[in-house]
């Protein structure tokens, strides 16, 4: 990606930091320049439109969190990253959800920050392509990308963790601890570029055969039970299952990695207990076919502000969500299968998932025939 002359503006109330960070992006040939406080940068967007803000989250006028929501308004084009003291990244992950893309946490190195500029200008260039109805070619360059540069020092990571692990005293609860978190950390990073790199791949004509939905959504439980150990004996799974429901021609990998995004959802949205129901069923239209499955659970459900954002690639509503789950479902479904997959969802009430997919031995893809 060419960054030079690309245009940010940051917003720091602490002048020797903003100072150092705009000589810092100057030297490397960006177009910077700062503020001391929200008003002004408001203003900054409003006259110039800046193509990325670094933004501190505690200003001396209007608070950090005013300031992006102001931005987003006057131009949704623009990047937006969260700049954060020590303890306040869960207001940072909050922000995010409102359309920041990343934030970092003082005091941060100035390579890192480089880092997550370039990221963050590549992420939304793709989102503008997307917008533009383009079928996601800077995220299908950027993807293959970032899992190369993010899965070696990965290995390197977990290789040097295990040989720690072996030489540690782990009755030593604080280090048995520090290297837990190290683990968890490795492998939600390893579980991200995997969803990365489900986003951009493409179906191949020969892996599409005929899938037994009921089945297939036995395997998918059979699976969550394992995955969520803890919390599957205190949820309910109610199965609904048309014993007739016919076959349709499918990927049978990608609707099973659809469904176990949408199964995971309703776990985690049930945290400790509640009710799954699964119903399958079939229906048709004077010209088609449709199998329906549909997923109803009771758990926390979603705010209406985040209804519309649902399957933008990396929108989440969960601390450590990645953004690409129900982004993975709809192109899937969508794109894939000339499938439908709809949500409707009431905060604390729960959320009921439907999908439909054709049925027949013909499937359209990116104008191929397949059967």
């Amino acid at each position: 990606m060419e960054i030079g002359r690309r245009k940010l503006l940051v917003v720091d109330d602490h002048l020797e930091l903003a100072e150092m960070v705009t000589k810092f992006l100057k030297d490397r040939q960006f177009e910077a320049s700062f503020v001391l406080n929200g008003t002004e940068a408001i203003e900054k967007v409003l006259s110039g439109s800046p193509e990325l803000v670094l933004l501190d989250l505690n200003l001396p006028d209007i608070s950090g969190r005013d300031v992006l929501k102001r931005i987003k308004e006057i131009n949704e084009e623009v990047a937006v990253i969260i700049i954060t003291g020590f303890g306040g990244e869960q207001k940072a992950v909050d922000m995010m959800k409102m359309g920041a893309l990343d934030y970092i946490a003082k005091p941060f190195e100035f390579e890192t920050l480089l880092t997550s500029i370039k990221n963050t200008l590549s992420i939304r260039d793709a989102q503008i392509e997307e917008k533009k109805g383009k079928q996601y070619p800077s995220l299908e360059r950027f993807f293959p990308f970032l899992a190369h540069e993010i899965r070696t020092p990965l290995h390197a990571i977990s290789g040097a963790l295990t040989v720690i692990q072996r030489r540690s005293n782990l009755k030593d609860e604080l280090l048995a601890q520090s290297i837990h978190i190290i683990q968890e950390e490795v492998q939600h990073l390893s579980e991200f570029v995997q969803e990365c790199l489900n986003f951009v791949h493409p179906p191949q004509k020969s892996q599409f055969t005929e899938v037994d939905i009921n089945e297939l959504l036995s395997i998918v439980m059979t699976m969550m039970s394992h995955i969520f150990k803890e919390a599957y004996s205190s949820i309910r799974i109610i199965k609904e299952m048309d014993p007739h429901l016919p076959k349709i021609y499918a990927n049978y990998d990608e609707i099973k990695q659809s469904f176990l995004n949408i199964v995971k959802n309703s776990f985690e949205a049930m945290g400790q207990g509640g009710d799954l129901i699964i119903k399958t069923g079939f229906k048709s239209d004077p010209s088609h076919g449709w199998i329906e499955i549909v997923f109803v659970d009771n758990g926390s459900g979603i705010k209406k502000e985040d209804m519309k954002n649902l399957f933008h690639p990396f929108f989440s509503t969960k601390l450590k969500g990645t953004g690409l789950g129900l982004a993975i479902c709809k192109r899937i479904i969508v794109e894939r299968h000339k499938g439908e997959v709809d949500i409707k969802s009431e905060e604390k009430r729960g959320t009921t998932v439907t999908v439909e997919l054709p049925i027949g031995t013909s499937v359209h893809i990116d104008g191929v025939k397949s059967s």
